[in-house]
């Protein structure tokens, strides 16, 4: 693994699953000898924004155009509303 010539490198997926990193998750590093530790940024009084980041994350990713009682009647079992079945 290379550093980019913007300081960058990619922490590869095992890490960050076990670490639980998220887009947008802050992190910090701190240095230990000749080496650096990476970890997750403690959040103060259980305040954490695991979920925002997740929702951050997926924001805009929908495709399907559904109206909020459409989306409604599937949430709750009710199947498409407003639509004709064929």
């Amino acid at each position: 693994m290379q550093v980019t010539s913007k300081g960058q490198v990619t922490i590869p997926q095992q890490v960050r699953i076990r670490l639980g990193l998220l887009p947008h998750t802050e992190v910090e590093f701190e240095l230990a000898g000749d080496h650096a530790r990476i970890r997750k940024v403690k959040q103060n009084g259980g305040t954490g924004t695991r979920g925002l980041n997740v929702l951050q994350a997926l924001r805009g990713a929908a495709d399907a155009r559904m109206s909020t009682d459409e989306i409604r009647a599937l949430t709750r079992g009710g199947g498409r509303a407003g639509r004709k079945s064929r």
